[in-house]
């Protein structure tokens, strides 16, 4: 009686132990699991945060490229402008060449007219035309012919005053709007290179962000691998101590009603007889014995292996240190005096090994 206590209570220490270590290393892996799923939530945020300045990077990129496409609408514009004033400035160019051509005919009338004058003076002109006026009408014609070629002289030279002021005027317009056209191409493009630069530092910032990104999903799909792994392993901690705990039941249940049945019944009540016992489990055999009996699905059930010519099939016996069992099965080993005991477990069955034991055929 004292030697089964002590072994129930070696037993529950032993499970009690592994349970232990069992839980310690559930511990450890539920911290670790912990751990992991802080990393994950940190690495959430970073990929949220980069994900945001992806975002941010796309709309300003896409904002230069409006730009970029409404500055080079606009140099187009001002290609334009300037093809059409370089139009102009060619037409004024023409009306310059006009006005020269005029101005050199008028210096050549006004240089045949020096060459004259050079012969004879103004005064002495003037008179020679009046002294040989034949009449009175020719007279007044002629005082009118000489008015006339002063006159003329007179708005040649102011003619050409003009002509040569408008020149001047023409040539300085013309060098403003080539100067303005040429500040506003010059500002365009400026402003164009500089859209393009700030587009490519963009695009590389959008390039490293994207990169990023890529390096946060890799690092959290090994999390979640890690993750997984320890999720895995407390699970089966978890059985682990579930199947503990239920052998320690068994076992504990299993000694107690050894300890109940471990006493011969009473004299009278059957055969009485010694055995040499062995064990088996139903991990080590069949899952049907001979007489039906699914031990699989049944492994904790009291059963032993008998000889029929000895023990006859679906008897009741009582086993010294196992209880009353059925004799429901047979083997090829078990011949005369040897009985096979029925264990839940291989464990079990090598632990009970091999030993002499007092049995009782009850019916």
């Amino acid at each position: 009686m004292q030697g089964i206590k002590r072994m129930i209570l070696v037993i529950s220490t032993l499970i009690l132990c592994v349970s232990g270590t069992v839980v310690t290393h559930a511990q450890t892996n539920s911290d670790a699991l912990k751990n992991v799923q802080q990393e994950l939530d940190q690495k959430a945020q970073e990929k949220q945060s980069v994900n945001k300045e992806i975002d941010n990077i796309q709309q300003e990129m896409q904002s230069i490229n409006t730009y970029i496409a409404s500055n080079t609408t606009a140099m187009a514009e001002t290609q334009k402008k300037i093809l059409a004033t370089n139009q102009l400035i060619e037409e004024k160019k023409e009306e310059i060449v006009t006005l020269e051509d005029k101005i050199s005919a008028r210096k050549d009338v006004m240089k045949n007219r020096l060459v004259a004058l050079q012969h004879d003076d103004n005064l002495s002109l003037v008179i020679k035309v009046f002294l040989e006026a034949k009449n009175l009408d020719d007279f007044i014609q002629r005082a009118s012919a000489v008015t006339a070629l002063f006159s003329a002289d007179k708005e040649i030279l102011g003619a050409q005053q003009e002509d040569l002021s408008k020149i001047e005027q023409d040539k300085k317009e013309i060098d403003r709007q080539q100067q303005s056209l040429q500040d506003d191409q010059n500002a365009l493009a400026k402003q164009q290179t500089e859209l393009n630069q700030n587009l490519q530092k963009r695009q590389q910032a959008l390039t490293a962000m994207q990169e990023k990104f890529a390096q946060i999903n890799q690092q959290m799909a090994l999390a979640e691998q890690e993750k997984a792994g320890i999720v895995a392993q407390i699970q089966a901690a978890q059985e682990k101590i579930r199947q503990e705990q239920e052998a320690s039941k068994a076992q504990a249940a299993q000694a107690a009603a050894g300890n109940q049945q471990s006493t011969s019944p009473s004299a009278g009540k059957g055969e009485e007889m010694y055995v040499t016992a062995t064990s088996y489990s139903p991990e080590s055999s069949g899952d049907i014995t001979t007489l039906g009996y699914n031990i699989k699905q049944n492994p904790n059930m009291k059963l032993i292996a008998v000889d029929p010519s000895v023990i006859p099939l679906g008897k009741k016996v009582w086993v010294e240190g196992y209880g009353v069992a059925v004799a429901g099965d047979t083997g090829g080993a078990i011949k005369g005096h040897i009985i096979d005991v029925l264990m839940p477990t291989s464990a079990q069955s090598l632990a009970w090994g091999r030993k002499t034991v007092k049995i009782v055929i009850l019916d």
